[in-house]
């Protein structure tokens, strides 16, 4: 089983009418690969969010490996 780190994240105007990326929330999943770690981060992020589709509250999800190498 690898560990991923998932973060849901969205671009959002700033005061100063620049765009800037916010981090709506960070998954810590174990899962035997990156899709299945997406799609479970998927689920959690709706059940904390209460919403029925995760992308009513972040435009995309980066996945990236926390696994160290031996």
């Amino acid at each position: 089983m690898s560990h991923f780190v998932v973060s849901f994240m969205k671009d959002v105007l700033g005061e100063n009418g620049r765009q800037a990326e916010i981090c709506q929330r960070i998954l810590e999943i174990d899962a035997p690969t990156e899709g299945e770690a997406k799609e479970i981060a998927k689920q959690s992020f709706c059940k904390a969010e209460r919403l029925c589709e995760w992308s009513l509250h972040a435009d995309r999800i980066q996945v990236t490996s926390a696994d160290f190498p031996l």
